[in-house]
């Protein structure tokens, strides 16, 4: 069998909030189907879509994104004022650098350079 992601699906308590918060970093236009479902289509990428579930996070997610850009650092800067926060330090080692970040509800998400 061979398949192709067709989207991924972040569980959530407001899906308006997040895919204009992820919109805003990876372009494309939010796009809110109903007040339960969200999403947003970037350029170069898989659609990213928001759905309202009753209950919160609670732990780390199991999966999370990479975001590539060349300046981790500047990065977070420029998505703090949209919600995000920092999760511990910029590390750098041989292969780059990454700042782990979460968004407005707290998913784990990584700036990396390449």
């Amino acid at each position: 069998m061979r398949a192709r992601v067709q989207e991924i699906v972040f569980d959530c308590a407001e899906p308006a909030v997040l895919v204009r918060f992820w919109a805003a970093v990876l372009g494309g236009a939010p796009v809110d189907r109903s007040p339960d479902w969200s999403y947003v289509d970037p350029p170069g990428f898989v659609r990213l879509a928001f759905q309202k579930v009753p209950e919160g996070k609670t732990v780390k997610n199991r999966v999370h994104l990479d975001v590539e850009v060349a300046d981790p650092e500047g990065a977070a800067e420029q998505v703090l004022p949209l919600g995000a926060r920092r999760s511990g330090g910029l590390v750098t080692d041989e292969q780059g650098s990454f700042q782990v970040m979460l968004d407005p509800e707290e998913n784990e998400f990584c700036f990396v350079t390449g």
